[in-house]
This record gives structure tokens, sequence and C-alpha cells, in this order.
């Protein structure tokens, strides 16, 4: 198993790689040219690894990494993480995406393209769970990668309960890091849970897949949900799809 964690500057990339007994003292450079020293614990018997900054107070990392599932449970407090993407809301208002979380605890999902039909399942797999966010205040929200106009479609076509904001420039796809290719895309796994959607009755939106947003990237591009807020820089939850169609469970979401 090898993990990792990319945040914005000063922090380029840090690779980890588990141990069997022994702590480990990783050292990973920095854009300004300083050395930031990082103490890392790996715990095996249940796989978790706290990492932590000693040079940087804003950016302590705090994970729990379960490596069966895919999932990743961070905690994470970055002041710069996501603060500087940008996203569209339905009028075409442009939104600092932190801002979405600020002051509120929000589910965030990030689908793979509007006309996806595996996004779409899931969008309603979340929005079944509505009501009860609602009674915890938690917000639920959508972003996709694509334009206001696909945005829109989609959030009409689905009747989708929650916020829908489009992302044009992928940017916070990027910041997240979020796999994308055509091996990510087409797999056995993905291809029963497209059948599986088919049979539940949901089907691709071709006209939105096949428009030049979503065309000229591919359309390779796999998502992922967050939990964040309140607080800028407060995400709880980060689950990052292996794969397309890689649902976590809803309730596991909610915890």
């Amino acid at each position: 198993m090898a993990i990792t964690l990319s945040t914005l500057s000063p922090i380029t990339r840090t690779h980890l790689s588990p141990v069997t007994n022994s702590p480990l003292n990783y050292t990973t450079s920095t854009s300004n040219n300083n050395n930031n020293n990082i103490n890392l614990t790996l715990f095996p018997s249940n796989k978790k690894l706290v990492l932590t900054s000693v040079s940087h107070a804003r950016r302590l990392v705090s994970a729990a990494v379960s490596s069966s599932t895919g999932t990743t449970q961070t905690s994470i407090e970055s002041g710069n993480l996501l603060e500087r993407v940008e996203v569209f809301d339905l009028n075409g208002n442009s939104v600092l995406i932190s801002d979405l979380w600020k002051d509120r605890k929000a589910i965030v999902a990030f689908a793979r393209h509007f006309g996806c039909v595996l996004c779409m399942r899931r969008a309603d797999m979340l929005a079944a769970k509505k009501d009860r966010m609602d009674a915890s205040g938690v917000a639920l929200v959508l972003i996709g990668p694509g334009s206001v106009d696909q945005a829109r479609t989609f959030s009409e076509q689905m009747k989708f309960k929650g916020e829908v904001y489009a992302d044009p420039s992928y940017a916070s796809y990027k910041a997240l890091n979020f796999v994308s290719g055509v091996t990510t895309t087409f797999t056995p796994g993905a291809a029963l849970k497209i059948i599986e959607a088919y049979m539940e009755g949901y089907r691709q939106d071709w006209e939105l897949s096949f428009e030049k947003d979503t065309r000229t990237r591919g359309g390779w591009q796999q998502g992922g949900i967050i939990v964040a807020g309140p607080g800028i820089s407060n995400i709880s939850y980060i689950h990052k799809d292996k794969e397309a169609g890689d649902d976590p469970d809803v309730e596991e979401i909610r915890e």
C-alpha cells in the first residue's frame, strides 16, 4: 500500500509507505527551499497513520487510512487547501469553494462529469439522506467538472435536492488530487456498477457527456466525497474514488 497526501504550497507532495514495526522519520522538500521535518508513526495492527508537520503549525495533518476499502478518513488543518479554488453556482456567480463550508458543515460530492450515469446514481444515494442531513444542520453539495449550463441541466434533470456548482477548470479536482485516466474508468468493477445503474433505470446523458468541456478531457476524471466545515480548512473526511462508481458507505460519510 502506498499513500499520497498532497497540499498546496509550501508542501508539494509527500509519499508514505507502511513499514512493519518501527516509527519512521521522513523529510520532504518545500517550495521555498526550506526543509519541512515530518514525524511519521505507523501502527500496523489498525493501519492508522499519524503525520505531523513540525515546521508549519497551520498544516497539521492527522489521518487514519483504510487500505482495504480505498477510503481515506482525514482531519486536515491546512490554511491554503482549496482556499483559492473558485466554482460557479447555477446563475454563473463565482464562489470560493471554501465558502461552501466556512460557516456550516457540508457533504460535498465531486462528480466525474455531469452526464455520468454513476454520478446520477450517487446523487440520488446522497439525496435520499437529505432529510437527516437537514435535521443535523449539514448541507448537501455536488460539484462537477464542466460548464454552468451543464450543471444547470444536471440539476433540472435530476431534480437534485442539494446545491450544484460547476468547476470548469477542474481546479478543485487537482487540489484534492483526484485520480484520472482510462484505467480508472474502464474496469470490471465500474462495468458492473454501470449495469446495476441501468437496471435501476438510470441512463447516461450522452449529449452532456460529449459536450466539449467533457470530451476534450476524455471523460476520464474520477471524483470523490469530502465532509468539511464549519471552518475554511476543516476537512474531516475524504473519499477518493479509485475507479468509476467507487461509492463509499453513506453512513460512514455521515459519521
